[in-house]
């Protein structure tokens, strides 16, 4: 494994789990609330978000916040598209989509996989 790469990988979710836990916390203080018990994200499979990467990263990050006792909750989100010779839509695992899983065409749009969203937060 390349060292460096992963090294950049989790400076990239570091920069991200920063930026939700800053928008999250400014939420929850301006509602009023002192504390947040879980975050729930949805992450799409062709985000380049590794969610293994974004829990480590939260575990350090939230240590001095008011979501210092929080869980993160991770959805991960398949890729999907649809079929412009079919119109069939389909969902899969794979990281990259060359053709369509049912007629073989390459005319395919990406439809759903590149999500990151703060789905819900429970707070005290």
């Amino acid at each position: 494994m390349d060292l460096g790469c992963f090294q950049g990988q989790i400076m990239h979710e570091a920069s991200i789990i920063m930026s939700i836990l800053d928008t999250v916390t400014h939420q929850c203080q301006k509602e009023g609330y002192h504390s947040i018990s879980s975050i729930s994200l949805q992450i799409g499979k062709a985000s380049g978000i590794l969610p293994d990467a974004l829990l480590f990263a939260f575990d350090i990050a939230k240590a001095e916040t008011i979501a210092r006792d929080a869980e993160l909750i991770i959805d991960k989100v398949p890729i999907g598209g649809i079929c412009s010779k079919c119109n069939k839509e389909f969902d899969t695992d794979e990281a990259f989509i060359f053709e369509c899983p049912y007629c073989g065409s390459d005319s395919v749009k990406i439809t759903r996989g590149y999500e990151m969203n703060i789905i819900e937060m429970e707070v005290d």
